[in-house]
């Protein structure tokens, strides 16, 4: 077995934390321009949002046929028939990628005649950023983040025992 395998759950695990990190940027970026009406182009922020997917962009069975792991199934429907077997050759699947793009969506307009960007009827553009929104992105980044540790934590672990043996 290659080594390079051995690393390539930490490799994605790594990959998630970078992905969350970016995700956590973003929120917090939104949180603080929350109430800003102005930004460098003249317009209200527009909050910003991370995507994150598989780099490889294939379906879960494409990804897990790739690896050339054996799997039990209850029931043939679950997987596509042919079995597995084990390659030693090639690399696993995994990576993913974190995209951050801007909310299209509309921008709140309140009435305030009295804001400095008020436009001729007193209604002022604010950003399209939902506090509570934020939060929970930013309790679901946490999280996954979270994960992501316990799953480094779980490899070296087992890495760990796997040298005892």
């Amino acid at each position: 077995m290659k080594v390079e395998k051995l690393f390539a759950g930490l490799n994605v695990s790594a990959q998630g934390l970078s992905a969350q990190r970016k995700r956590m940027n973003a929120i917090a970026n939104n949180i603080a321009n929350a109430e800003t009406t102005r930004t460098e182009d003249g317009t209200p922020y527009r909050r910003k949002m991370v995507t994150v997917e598989s780099a490889s962009g294939q379906p879960f069975t494409d990804t897990f046929h790739k690896t050339g792991l054996q799997l039990d199934t209850t029931n043939a429907s679950h997987l596509s028939p042919g079995g597995f077997q084990f390659r030693a050759e090639g690399n696993l699947p995994g990576s993913v990628e974190a995209a951050e793009a801007e909310d299209s969506s509309d921008f709140k307009l309140i009435h305030d005649p009295t804001h400095p960007d008020a436009d001729e009827n007193g209604y002022v553009k604010m950003p399209n950023v939902n506090i509570i929104t934020e939060m929970v992105d930013m309790m679901s980044a946490s999280r996954a983040y979270e994960a992501n540790i316990t799953v480094i934590n779980a490899q070296k672990q087992m890495a760990k025992d796997s040298l005892e043996i």
